[in-house]
């Protein structure tokens, strides 16, 4: 008599919800659980007042309580910590001012949740987290309502990148998708203009005027705009810099396109 076949092990259950790509969207949160952690007073601040934040615990010392408090008034807060204790929760290195936030990443919108915004940024490849960060502040400050970029080749939210954008992190929506050339005829069939900046472009910008509805596709620094990201722009154009120096970082030229931008009118009025 033949034994009996032997049971399959069932597969463990998953950590989290099955994510759904839409829009040609990619999810590139941290798993649950691996919440981030957050430093520096206006991050940190400007986390607090986002109430789709969700806060696990402040790290704070007795002068970041004081400065926080001023900041954000009527609220509860901790027990003041010692310098030592952020240190150990976010590494000896960051410049955390005295204030550390356990919290969880912020939920990540689809790109057409963000399709009828007036202005956006796509970054191509761009892994720094410093830039990316400092393309936050940026954004927030010239009125662009969310930066779109490649799930692969893009940093997480972590403390770096949320400390480089000074709170900017809660103002300005972060889009990941799989593919980036799709995500933008995607937003061109929404009614944006894809205007590339690239270095070797014979257009410059501020030339010609620029359109209500705008994208802004940067690329990472040296490798500049990848082949087929340039072919899916309607029209790419240069910074007006002068020799010895061709070219900026992708935050400086960021920050000088969404002046641009701005200034002729295409920034959200929010």
């Amino acid at each position: 008599m033949s034994a009996p076949p032997k049971k399959k092990k069932p597969h463990p259950p998953r950590s989290g919800p099955r994510r759904r790509p839409a829009g040609g969207a990619a999810r590139g949160r941290q798993p649950f659980g691996e919440a981030p952690i957050l430093y520096g007073i206006h991050t940190v601040a400007e986390a607090l007042g986002n109430p789709a934040r969700r806060v696990h615990r402040l790290l704070a010392t007795a002068n970041a309580l004081h400065r926080l408090s001023a900041m954000l008034p009527d609220r509860d807060w901790p027990e003041p910590v010692s310098v030592r204790d952020i240190d150990r929760l976010a590494g000896a290195d960051a410049v955390h001012q005295g204030a550390a936030l356990i919290c969880e990443p912020l939920p990540e919108p689809d790109l057409a949740d963000v399709a009828a915004l007036p202005l956006l940024i796509a970054l191509d490849q761009v892994t720094d987290p410093h830039n990316v960060g400092a393309v936050l502040r940026s954004a927030a400050a010239f009125g662009a309502g969310a930066i779109v970029m490649t799930a692969r080749h893009s940093p997480p939210e972590t403390g770096v990148l949320a400390k480089a954008a000074s709170g900017a992190l809660e103002h300005v929506a972060l889009v990941r998708v799989r593919n980036l050339a799709k995500a933008l005829e995607e937003l061109r069939q929404a009614g944006h203009f894809l205007l590339g900046l690239d270095g070797e472009a014979q257009d410059r910008l501020g030339e010609d005027g620029l359109p209500e509805r705008l994208v802004l596709v940067l690329g990472a620094e040296g490798k500049g705009l990848r082949e087929k990201t340039k072919a899916a722009c309607d029209r790419l154009v240069r910074l007006p810099t002068h020799p010895p120096i061709a070219s900026l970082n992708v935050s400086n030229a960021a920050a000088i396109a969404l002046y641009e931008a701005s200034r002729r009118g295409t920034a959200s009025s929010a």
